[in-house]
């Protein structure tokens, strides 16, 4: 099974009332062609905007652009082979864990899945009441679960406080969770390419200029064979600022080998010989820096 084959899930995480329907509904407008299905608990659980609902039939919210929306109730597993033998099949899957889970589970479930890709954890947070609420004697040990198990961070509702407090949320998220790639956001909108896996060798979800406020991208093309793992690892260390990064290289024992990263989280697999050395690497404009490949390989 070649890379494409495999259907790519993302997790979306955050406690009630951070944004994670918002931030669902923003995806789905901006799908430009790709074809999103979106799983929750219940459908009650999410709110689908009116005006991008085409038909309800049989459990089933078709959106315009090809998306879909259903419920799995307690199978998730029946539900993401359903998905996948849809015709046409969607292109990324779309998780909504309920706001009092932690998504985690949810993840560990589909790596365990053939055919499938864990392509990582989004959680959301509300800037206003992160620390107030993870202090809190009922909820605070979930939302700190929740805030540890992320892949990349939404710092959502920025555009509520004032740039110290801003910082200091930030600060105290990162003490949290050091591995996490950590986004600001406004509205619970952030470029589709850092919500999903689909900038590399995907249909594009976003018009360029619509990106070109917040993301950079660094193509890397290897003159030479290298060690994989290592450089997989070294570019999920932080050190460079990537959101995430993608693409194959030619390893050291000379197999072809596909390089993941997602925030902090990173994989590498053997793949086929047929594909092209080059990592696709995507970061923000403010916190990525130039990668010197020959000092990694």
């Amino acid at each position: 099974m070649s890379d494409l084959d495999y259907l790519p899930v993302t997790v979306i995480g955050g406690y009630l009332g951070a944004g994670k329907t918002t931030l669902v509904n923003y995806l789905l407008r901006n799908a430009n062609g790709l074809r999103l299905a979106v799983l929750v608990n219940e459908f009650g659980e999410l709110a689908i905007d009116k005006d991008l609902i085409e038909t309800e039939e049989d459990g089933l919210i078709s959106i315009s652009g090809g998306c879909v929306c259903c419920s799995f109730g307690g199978d998730l597993i029946a539900a993401l082979e359903n998905l996948s033998q849809m015709q046409p099949r969607p292109d990324h899957i779309l998780i909504e864990s309920s706001g009092v889970a932690k998504p985690s589970a949810i993840f560990d479930s589909i790596t365990l899945l053939k055919g499938f890709a864990a392509d990582g954890v989004v959680v959301l947070v509300d800037t206003e009441t992160i620390r107030e609420n993870a202090n809190d004697k009922y909820m605070g040990d979930t939302i700190l679960a929740q805030i540890t198990q992320a892949d990349i961070l939404l710092l959502n509702k920025c555009d509520l406080v004032d740039p110290q407090y801003i910082s200091e949320n930030a600060n105290w998220l990162t003490r949290q969770n050091p591995k996490a790639r950590l986004v600001k956001t406004k509205h619970s909108v952030a470029a589709p390419e850092v919500v999903l896996e689909s900038f590399l060798g995907r249909k594009k979800t976003t018009e360029p200029h619509q990106l070109a406020d917040q993301m950079a991208s660094v193509n890397l093309i290897p003159t030479t064979s290298l060690d994989a793992t290592n450089l997989a690892r070294t570019l999920a260390e932080g050190e460079f600022g990537l959101v995430r990064a993608k693409g194959f290289v030619t390893d050291i024992s000379g197999d072809k080998m596909l390089i993941q990263i997602v925030g902090r989280r990173w994989a590498v697999t053997t793949a086929d010989p047929k594909f092209k050395d080059g990592v696709v690497c995507l970061g923000l404009k403010d916190q990525m820096k130039p990668i010197d490949l020959k000092s990694l390989a």
